[in-house]
């Protein structure tokens, strides 16, 4: 039975909502093949392990006191977890355990970014997801957008700059906003998700007011046109190198210029009120024409950054029917279990699906050459002079 990894929390303002994604994963994942391991992460960044962990209600009550503080190794091939040495007695584990894969569902920063998947790569251990790379590009919306248009994608016209410069050149850069963009337009930190920091600007009032919320988030904003009363169609896609294959489409219901983090995690769950899934339409009520086209450009906006598992791509469809790529969720909420129901995976079979990739995709790394003999060492002298 293979020693799973859920990590989830994390220190980024969607801390929250990995929780829960976390929460989902350990009470789906088929308990026959795999045994969980809870690592948490908390919102000053230092990892827990325990079995306390399974259980939300103590997330609820705020009462960790049980769970334990834990490190991994970065060295190649060392896979253990120990305790905090300042903890352990001297009869104490001086190890708690060994994984075999590690399953993040972490969003945002510090998580969805690339930065964790680094460190797996360094402890040459199987990780579900996709890689250093991908995550990056595909959590840097300014990097994902210079892809997707060098592809010859459509993506809506877009305007960048850093905080540092919004903060000694307010004027120009306003200038240089209407000078490529039209009102409305949305203001986005280029670094985070789950609608946190995002504003329409309607004029220039609305535009200085949302750049100083988004630049409190990211020191990178983004300003991008909008597209007047879009739909949005969101499709998922899971596997690795060109086999990948797609989820059904959705749409996303009761929002209006913005899908606020509320109407994302909060209205959807509260009591009394819809369910999340009166409040999204699967299947999308889309033209087969459009379907293919969303399912195509889904398709090749997942290989192209190279991911791998499964992420899902947020479309913007104007009244013309035109379809421009919004961005790519290489973590989604909840892995977007509820787009491949209908395909015939549930959530178990959804997170077997991910945990298979993860070890294929590692395995094919072995074929890797990571050792070169040069001899160099013996063909040069100190000081740079060749024998």
């Amino acid at each position: 039975m293979k020693k799973v990894g859920v990590i989830f929390g994390g220190r980024s303002v969607e801390h929250e909502v990995s929780v829960i994604t976390g929460m989902q994963v350990m009470e789906n994942i088929d308990k026959k093949k795999y045994e969980v391991v809870p690592i948490y992460i908390t919102k000053e960044g230092k990892w827990l392990t325990g079995e306390c962990l399974m259980d939300f209600a103590n997330f609820k009550k705020n009462d960790l006191s049980e769970a334990v503080e834990m490190f991994v190794s970065p060295n190649c091939g060392n896979h253990k977890i120990y305790p905090n040495p300042e903890n352990i007695g001297l009869f104490g584990k001086k190890i708690l355990g060994e994984l075999d894969v590690v399953f993040p569902a972490l969003h945002g920063t510090h998580g969805e970014d690339g930065s964790i998947q680094g460190l797996f790569e360094l402890m040459d251990i199987p990780y579900t997801g996709c890689g250093v790379l991908a995550s990056s590009v595909g959590m840097d919306k300014i990097l994902m957008k210079d892809v997707y248009r060098s592809y010859g994608m459509p993506i809506v016209k877009y305007h960048w700059f850093y905080r540092s410069n919004w903060k000694k050149n307010r004027d120009i850069i306003i200038d240089e906003i209407k000078g490529k963009l039209e009102y409305p337009m949305f203001v986005k930190p280029a670094n985070l998700g789950s609608s946190i920091g995002i504003n329409i600007a309607k004029n220039q009032e609305d535009l200085i007011e949302a750049i100083e919320i988004a630049v409190n988030y990211d020191r990178k904003i983004i300003i991008e046109q909008a597209v007047t009363n879009p739909r949005e169609i969101n499709c998922a896609v899971l596997g690795y190198d060109e086999e990948v294959i797609t989820s059904l489409c959705e749409e996303p219901l009761g929002w209006k210029d913005v899908l606020t983090f509320e109407d994302k995690y909060v209205k959807s769950n509260a009591k009394g009120s819809k369910s999340s899934g009166e409040r999204r339409v699967i299947p999308a009520d889309i033209s087969d024409e459009l379907r293919t086209k969303i399912e195509d450009l889904a398709k090749k906006a997942f290989i192209c950054i190279d991911g791998k598992g499964t992420a899902r791509i947020d479309f913007l469809v104007d009244e013309d029917e035109n379809v421009y790529v919004n961005e790519i969720n290489t973590i989604p909420g909840s892995f977007g279990f509820y787009l491949w129901e209908g395909k015939g995976y549930s959530f178990k079979k959804l997170i077997d699906e991910l945990i298979k990739i993860a070890i294929l995709t590692h395995e094919d790394k072995k074929s890797n050459m990571y050792n070169f003999d040069a001899n160099l060492f013996n063909r040069i002298q100190y000081g740079g002079k060749v024998k």
